[in-house]
């Protein structure tokens, strides 16, 4: 008796292969790209942290009546007009170990991803409180460097 053998035949297995390459040729851009979006995701993460910061840090100032500094998870955030300073600000948000936080003249502080910037990466920028106002904060820009560094 003859056996029956059953099984792909080489052109079969060939034309998946060019199928599956095709696929993959148009699939690759799209995945290419997920790298500038994770590090949009982070600078925004880091916004949020930022904001949430401030707002905590005004709290505690108006909870223990503090106009210079207040204590948050042990570590002395500094404070002008009950908000923190620009060089506070990553430190207050937990996120001067993550990114680079540039503070410039002015009471302005830039926050990038780390490393060295290139222009158009993420960022944001962090502006002290004025007397009786909340500090400001840029919604998400491009990095320009120069002197000073700015996000715009």
């Amino acid at each position: 008796m003859k056996k029956q053998q059953s099984g792909f035949t080489l052109i079969e297995l060939i034309m998946v292969i060019v199928i599956l390459g095709i696929l993959s040729a148009f699939a690759l851009p799209r995945f290419a790209d997920l790298s500038d979006d994770a590090s949009t995701a982070a600078v925004q993460g880091a916004l949020g942290s930022a904001k949430s910061a401030a707002a905590i840090s005004h709290a505690a100032a108006l909870a223990s009546n503090a106009t210079a500094s207040v204590t948050l998870e042990g570590t002395a955030i500094t404070l002008v007009n009950g908000y923190p300073a620009a060089e506070s600000i990553c430190t207050a948000g937990q996120i001067d170990t993550d990114f680079d936080c540039e503070v410039n003249a002015g009471g302005t502080a830039t926050i990038v991803a780390p490393g060295t910037p290139a222009a158009g990466d993420p960022c944001f920028t962090y502006t002290e409180a004025a007397a009786n106002s909340a500090p400001t904060f840029s919604t998400l820009g491009a990095w320009a460097s120069g002197t000073p560094n700015t996000c715009s």
